[in-house]
């Protein structure tokens, strides 16, 4: 017998084709092919294999126990064979396979949680598993191959070089806090660059200390950092903002699992968007 390599899927096809329609000629007429044809295919099997697969069955044929136990587990492979062809089909159409997300953790909340749930519903074979991670380190993350998407944060134009390909999802206003009483903190009018002179609190590090050094630098004037940590409640007139992104490794941005993620990420996106734009506007109604 020949080693498992050199089995010929085309032979053990015509072979279940014989089986089944009980004649070479029945046989040749399903597969488009002549009843020569079939017959040297069987011929060629049987010679594989070191024992006859048909045997004289009045007008008709029938395998004999040889053929039987090589088309037994011939039809393991042809139902693997399909699965595999249904779920490359699946993977074609961005509705199967898996895809690994980066994320920092308010990204996870309130983007990727929702979207992930619309995926279960229109797509529940494609699998997306999550790492956590600071939005500096998930680029890292997709930069390494630990991850196959990225969720994190640009201060300026969206584009990190020729290893990515991003896309923008939502660009948050970020808020200034002052103390209360502050003599700025009712100004009208307010401009970053009137906080030039104060002492500021900003991140030692990351995308939160980059939004803010930016922001300044570009009213003109450097931050003299009195504290380290990170937050905004008061709005400036000139708001600094961030971009939330979405980042693959240029090639893959084409990849149909990735496709249908993004899709849906884009799709969450834009309904928070929206719910914020209607939140704004009852808050500058009720005021």
């Amino acid at each position: 017998m020949g080693a498992v390599g050199e089995w010929d899927l085309r032979r053990l096809r015509v072979l279940r084709a014989v089986d089944e329609c009980g004649t070479v000629t029945a046989a040749a007429e399903r597969l488009h092919l002549s009843p020569s044809a079939v017959s040297q295919q069987i011929s060629a099997l049987a010679r594989q294999v070191g024992a006859p697969m048909l045997e004289p069955y009045g007008r008709r044929v029938r395998l004999t126990p040889a053929a039987r136990l090589v088309l037994r587990h011939a039809a393991v492979v042809f139902g693997q064979l399909e699965r595999a062809e249904a779920e490359l089909a699946g993977y074609l159409h961005g509705e199967a396979g898996e895809v690994r997300v980066g994320a920092f953790a308010t990204a996870i909340t309130g983007l990727l949680v929702p979207a992930v749930a619309r995926l279960r519903e229109a797509a529940p074979r494609l699998t997306v598993r999550v790492v956590e991670a600071e939005a500096d380190e998930v680029v890292r993350l997709l930069a390494a191959g630990d991850v196959d998407l990225a969720l994190s944060l640009a201060v300026g134009p969206v584009g990190r070089g020729p290893g990515f390909v991003e896309t923008e999802l939502l660009s948050d206003p970020l808020d200034v806090a002052l103390p209360p009483g502050h003599p700025l903190a009712g100004a009208p009018g307010l401009r970053l660059a009137d906080l030039a002179a104060e002492p500021w609190i900003y991140g030692a590090a990351g995308p939160w200390r980059e939004i803010t050094t930016t922001a300044c630098a570009r009213a003109g004037f450097t931050p003299e950092r009195a504290h380290t940590a990170a937050d905004w409640t008061a709005i400036p007139a000139d708001l600094p903002t961030r971009r939330v992104v979405a980042a693959v490794r240029a090639g893959t941005e084409r990849t149909p699992p990735l496709r249908r993620v993004l899709a849906e990420l884009a799709a969450v996106a834009e309904l928070v968007a929206v719910a914020e734009l209607t939140a704004a506007a009852g808050t500058l109604q009720s005021d």
